[in-house]
């Protein structure tokens, strides 16, 4: 697809959202209750991952005990029909490397980990489609599952990417914005400006930077809000479900 179509003069985008819009973004937690201590799904656009998490529990192995805070493992995977290019198989390998890398130094900040010593905590995360906002994805359904299987956290982690189409930022890009455009990946902490997570993909000119940071945090904000009202809606139905025995 060519730049051109990016962003058209009537300022619309390929998939008719404007500058500033997020695409679509649909979560909700507690989806596996037999099968994990805690669950979510979350769709960002055409984007869809479930995430599982189990512990604070025993490690398998003693090597793996930390004496003063927990131990977060975290594995991500990618089902070969989820990404429209299904070519470049090593390098995408790779790449998810580095996005668990990344996560695991995100929320090893972000966990209360003091709180849970000598144990393990293990997130699974499935990505069942893919078109763009990976990072995002993950990264959000990670700290819904954490909220529903009552790790304590600082605060939410929201996430959400920004580029740039010449001299306009662009907020929540697709796979095709993706491949076209650079951009950054944020992690943003509650309702604040400090930023738990930050992937730049290719080169932001540094008079661009200030700008599409400026509307990722702003996006950021917005879906920690769409998180917490789910969070709050499912912690009012246990309410209500226990009231009720």
């Amino acid at each position: 697809m060519s730049r051109q179509e990016i962003y058209s003069p009537e300022g619309l985008r390929m998939d008719g959202r404007r500058w500033n819009e997020l695409r679509r973004f649909q979560c909700r937690i507690n989806t596996h209750p037999n099968s994990a201590d805690g669950s979510s799904f979350v769709e960002q656009g055409n984007s869809k991952v479930v995430c599982i998490v189990e512990g604070p529990m025993e490690p398998p192995s003693r090597s793996q005990l930390s004496a003063t805070e927990a131990t977060l493992n975290i594995s991500l995977n990618v089902t070969p029909f989820s990404s429209i290019d299904r070519k470049r198989r090593n390098k995408n390998e790779r790449r998810i490397q580095e996005i668990i890398t990344s996560l695991k130094r995100t929320f090893e900040q972000s966990i209360i980990t003091d709180k849970y010593p000598r144990t393990t905590i293990s997130i699974t995360c499935h990505v069942l489609t893919l078109d763009g906002g990976l990072i995002s994805a993950v990264t959000n359904s990670i700290t819904l599952a954490l909220i529903d299987a009552g790790i304590a956290m600082y605060d939410y982690i929201s996430s959400v990417s920004a580029g740039f189409y010449d001299n306009t930022p662009l907020l929540d890009l697709n796979q095709l914005e993706e491949n076209d455009l650079s951009y950054l990946t944020i992690g943003i902490v509650g309702k604040s400006e400090k930023l738990a997570l930050l992937i730049l993909e290719n080169k932001i000119p540094l008079d661009k930077l200030e700008g599409v940071l400026a509307i990722a945090v702003a996006g950021g904000h917005r879906i920690r809000d769409m998180m917490d009202k789910e969070v709050r809606r499912h912690g009012e139905l246990r309410l209500s479900k226990l009231a009720n025995k």
